[in-house]
């Protein structure tokens, strides 16, 4: 029995550790970002209105924390953003038989496909001139059926991406 438990304990933070946002950024080594101070965006597209608006709050947000203005047009730097689902397919297998183990294994398992929606955000900025990309930040999260704590992980991921934000300059 105290081997089921603790199959059980292992299995449950294996998949706890896939549920953990998987935020990434890359950028361009040769920019010196202390010349840019004002941005502009370009677009903002997800699934639905409300979301494009929390994107763009989020973003803007962290921008403004790292000393960055928002102006309507014109900016040094332009910013587009791109949120999307999709869902993420598990395997669940239950092995029957509990707790009589035979030699040979388990009597029975019945695997079922578990879908887990997962949102993706991609945030790129780039020169405006030259439209070069300088930096690109992007997460993938599992998503709750409850709005609210999805709003909390989008700021959260935001948060997470921009944390390092500007990167220093190499040139």
């Amino acid at each position: 029995m105290n081997k089921y438990f603790l199959w059980t304990a292992l299995t449950a933070a294996l998949g706890g550790i896939a549920l953990v946002a998987a935020v990434k950024t890359d950028y361009s080594h040769s920019t010196d970002f202390g010349r840019y101070r004002t941005y502009s965006w370009i677009s903002v597209k997800a699934g639905d209105s409300l979301w494009q608006d929390r994107i763009t709050q989020a973003v803007d947000s962290q921008l403004a924390a790292k000393g960055w203005s928002k102006v309507p047009s014109g900016g040094d730097a332009s910013v587009s953003a791109f949120g999307a689902t999709h869902n993420q397919q598990t395997l669940q297998t239950f092995y029957d038989g509990f707790p009589g183990w035979r030699w040979r294994g388990f009597d029975e398992a019945t695997t079922t496909v578990e879908n887990t929606p997962v949102g993706t955000l991609v945030v790129d900025i780039f020169d405006t001139q030259s439209k070069k990309l300088l930096w690109r930040g992007s997460s993938s999260d599992s998503l709750s059926e409850k709005s609210d704590k999805n709003e909390k992980k989008l700021e959260k991921s935001v948060e997470d991406m921009f944390k390092h934000f500007p990167p220093p300059s190499r040139g």
